[in-house]
């Protein structure tokens, strides 16, 4: 468990490996995932390292598995995922891989091309069965006609008269997109002059692209004309907007006999298209069998290869030698990973692991499992822990669902979201299984054990508020007794007075009495109690963080911390903040509900407000007590008491300030005259005295020695990093305290909105009598149970969850966390398979 409350130890080790054994090695070391290796080439360019050629072999053979996916998920085939995890294949099997790849996508790429040249081949035999028979109707419609009042209606009376006889017309038939129809009339006209006749009509079904696969509409066209002139000039158009000509007997017999021949070379295209198809569907079929176990090889391959291009040579070229960190306690681990790697490749040199001594900050690394990743992912966003700095994640375990549940107080709404979080955690395997592409999906499921905690917590604090729905349970009865008014109904402006109501001989049971939904003084009586206790939760929490510190300052042996920092801390925020908090209790204790003018001292009349009082202590002004009342303090001694923790609270912010850097100013002095008189006396000692006090002299007596200024500065720094972590703790003292009142106000806000829903929505439905009544309530219960979804459960529970998360990364943990550190990040199979599977397709 002490991994848990502080990162695991790390060190940094030297790996000697044999050439032949190092592949299998490092492999085992992947799967372990539990070291990470230093790059001991960062300055030699990536395609000058030594297994660049092995990487380029990887990268084509990953080019080529997303080429055969890309296929397979065109043609809807499903991918076999046995959730196998094979291991990384020899070296010498590379080869094989290779060669199958390279024979799938052959193939693959050589039945595309012959399905594009067919497809295109079968869509030119469409078009042009589409053109025999379209372009049929208009040349029967043209001879229903007299030949001459046709060419009187194209070319005119005086062209007959000129020619003598009628010339002939030309025409050109071919297909074109159907959107380009309108733009392709208006440029004929124009370009021709008006001098064409066009005929068009629609292909009804739609065509397939055989480049794209896309289906497209496409209409028929026929375009008379007369003259080599125009017929040049329509081609030529016909080319710009890309429209496709076939060629079109002008009899009608040979018409019919190229239609027949076209149908016939349409059916034997369909039976060769089949096979094709077919042939391609099986190639697919095999493919997606052991296209995931070839990507997972094929990514571990290509993994291994990059961790040994981090990897030196030694002189012999017959050795590879590489630097990692390791955690210690998993040293034995690592070494049987080693060993077992050896063994598999064959090789009689034993790898050898050396630890090293080295002044680099190790990498913080900090086990987890299932239930605490989630927690820990929390603390990470905010920064990495320090190398062995405490982990705020265990407490932030309780600490965070139970912060959240104050705000989020609701027996209905906890049930709602810890049912959710509940179902998530069964059903954890298929659900994971999915691996869903939804961002937001992805973040509730990974949070799926905060969830479900921050449910249970609410359902607790919803118990405690009696709050469910807006509603309260009566389950042991109320302990108010109630007069009703002269009608016998509840007084609508209820205001409950304890000292004047005939209440039981104890207080409800468990959490608020249910009569307080009622009362009109409800949110005056809950605002008080609110308030009070997130003062004091805020209080606890920053006092745990300040403990925090200490446990710190131990480990690291920092005592110099714990004296003139820890000790002022604690002194400051006891003495203020926690005395402020005493008088809260003390105040509940003292004080009670009486009409008794013999206990007038101990009426709420006469109870003194905490805030005021906490002023007035700061300010050192007194406190006066109301008109019937004798004093404002709540036991003997109060301001003198008062006077003096402020006092020695205020002692503590120069202590705060001054004493670290003093004695480090102090210390250094100390050190360095016992260096100097050292270095004279062995001076004296060799009989040459006068040359170091000369050098004293003109270095260090005069102050302009670089040796002065460097110190003056650290000095300087010192001085001011000291006053801004002081002024920082002070004010922040304040203003952290008062950041805890959101825990008041969200809980009401939350509180008033779900009573604002069920009086507006709800209750509508429920006034309504007879059968209409059925029908309002249906209708009113879908529109409540879809705002409560919506509005209290997902965004008054997001609002709730960023307070709390601000609460911990700020109020809490800036006590004791400075989280500057970097994460250990290992050479793992698993993390690089999942990256790999979640980024997003090129």
């Amino acid at each position: 468990m002490g991994s848990l409350f502080r990162s695991e130890e790390m060190n940094l080790c030297q790996l000697f490996l044999q050439s032949e054994a190092a592949y299998a090695c490092v492999s085992e070391l992947g799967e372990l995932g539990l070291v990470q290796f230093r790059d001991l080439n960062p300055d030699v360019n990536a395609f000058q390292r030594k297994f660049v050629n092995e990487v380029r072999r990887c990268d084509e053979m990953e080019r080529k598995l997303r080429y055969l996916e890309k296929e397979i998920k065109k043609d809807g085939i499903p991918m076999l995922d046995t959730g196998e995890n094979p291991e990384a294949p020899q070296p010498r099997e590379m080869i094989d891989l290779e060669a199958t790849f390279e024979k799938l996508e052959n193939e693959l790429r050589e039945v595309n091309q012959n399905a594009e040249a067919l497809k295109r081949n079968f869509l030119e035999l469409t078009e042009l069965k589409q053109i025999l028979r379209k372009t049929q109707v208009f040349f029967d419609e043209m001879a229903d006609s007299a030949r001459e009042e046709e060419q009187v209606t194209l070319l005119g009376e005086e062209g007959l008269r000129a020619g003598g006889q009628a010339l002939k017309l030309g025409f050109v038939a071919g297909v074109i997109l159907r959107e380009r129809i309108p733009a392709f009339e208006r440029m004929l006209w124009r370009a021709c002059r008006g001098n064409v006749f066009l005929r068009q009509a629609e292909i009804e079904t739609p065509l397939e692209d055989p480049s794209t696969g896309d289906q497209v509409f496409k209409s028929v066209f026929i375009i008379f004309f007369q003259g080599d002139q125009l017929k040049t000039r329509v081609k030529k158009i016909c080319e710009g907007f890309r429209a496709t000509l076939y060629p079109c007997p002008e009899a009608p017999a040979d018409r019919r006999e190229m239609a027949m021949g076209v149908m016939t070379r349409i059916e034997d295209l369909n039976t060769v298209l089949g096979q094709t198809q077919d042939h391609r569907h099986r190639v697919l079929v095999a493919a997606a069998k052991n296209i995931k176990n070839w990507f997972v090889k094929v990514r571990k391959i290509k993994a291994i290869y990059h961790t040994l291009n981090l990897f030196n040579l030694d002189v012999t070229q017959k050795c590879l030698i590489a630097e990692c960190w390791v955690p210690v306690l998993d040293i034995e681990n690592i070494q049987l990973a080693l060993r077992r790697g050896t063994e598999r490749s064959g090789s009689s040199v034993p790898p050898i692991l050396n630890r090293m001594e080295t002044c680099e900050d190790p990498p913080t690394y900090n086990h987890t499992n299932k239930f605490t990743s989630a927690f820990q992912a929390l603390i990470d966003s905010y920064g990495i822990a320090s190398y062995r700095e405490m982990n705020p994640a265990p407490y932030t375990i309780i600490t965070f669902p139970f912060l959240f549940a104050v705000m989020f107080g609701d027996l209905g709404h906890g049930t709602i979201m810890a049912l959710f979080g509940l179902w998530m955690i069964l059903k954890e395997k298929p659900l994971a299984a999915k691996k869903s592409d939804s961002e937001i999906w992805n973040i509730f499921f990974g949070g799926r054990y905060i969830i479900f905690l921050m449910g249970l917590f609410s359902m607790y604090t919803g118990a405690i508020y009696n709050d469910i729905f807006s509603k309260s349970f009566n389950i042991f009865g109320s302990a108010w007794s109630v007069n009703l008014n002269s009608t016998g109904e509840l007084d609508k402006e209820l205001t409950l007075n304890p000292s004047k109501s005939d209440y039981g001989p104890s207080p409800y049971p468990f959490g608020l009495d249910p009569v307080w939904q009622l009362a009109e003084n409800k949110i005056i009586f809950q605002n008080a109690y609110k308030m009070k206790i997130s003062i004091i939760f805020g209080v606890f929490h920053m006092l745990f963080g300040v403990v925090m510190s200490l446990f710190n300052h131990m480990y690291f042996k920092n005592k110099l911390s714990i004296i003139c920092e820890f000790i002022p801390q604690l002194i400051f925020l006891c003495f203020l903040f926690l005395y402020m908090v005493l008088l809260m209790f003390l105040k509940w204790m003292i004080y009670f509900a009486t009409d008794d003018e013999r206990l007038v001292e101990y009426s709420p009349h006469c109870a003194p407000s905490i805030l005021i009082t906490f002023i007035n202590m700061v300010l050192q002004k007194p406190s006066h007590p109301p008109e019937p009342c004798q004093t404002a303090n709540m036991y003997d001694g109060q301001t003198a008491i008062q006077d003096l923790l402020v006092y020695i609270a205020i002692l503590c912010i120069p202590w705060m300030l001054l004493a670290k850097p003093i004695y480090i100013i102090h210390y250094q002095k100390k050190m360095n005259y016992s260096a100097s008189h050292q270095q004279m006396q062995t001076a004296t000692e060799n009989g040459d005295a006068e040359q170091p006090m000369h050098n004293n002299t003109m270095h260090g007596g005069g102050g302009g020695g670089p040796g002065a200024g460097h110190q003056e500065e650290e000095t300087s720094e010192m001085f001011i990093h000291q006053g801004i972590h002081t002024i920082e703790y002070v004010l922040g003292s304040v203003s952290h305290t008062a950041s805890y009142l959101r825990l008041w106000a969200l809980s009401l806000a939350h509180a008033q909105l779900s009573e604002v829903l069920w009086t507006m929505v709800l209750s509508k439905g429920l006034i309504v009598q007879g059968f209409q009544g059925g029908i309002a309530l249906y209708i009113t219960f879908a529109i409540w149970a879809s705002l409560t979804l919506a509005i209290l459960v997902l965004m008054e529970g997001l609002s709730a969850f960023l307070h709390t998360l601000r609460l911990h990364w700020v109020e809490f943990q800036s006590k004791f966390y400075s989280g500057v550190g970097h994460a250990f990040q290992p050479f793992s199979f698993e993390i690089i398979l999942d990256s790999a599977s979640q980024a997003p397709e090129e």
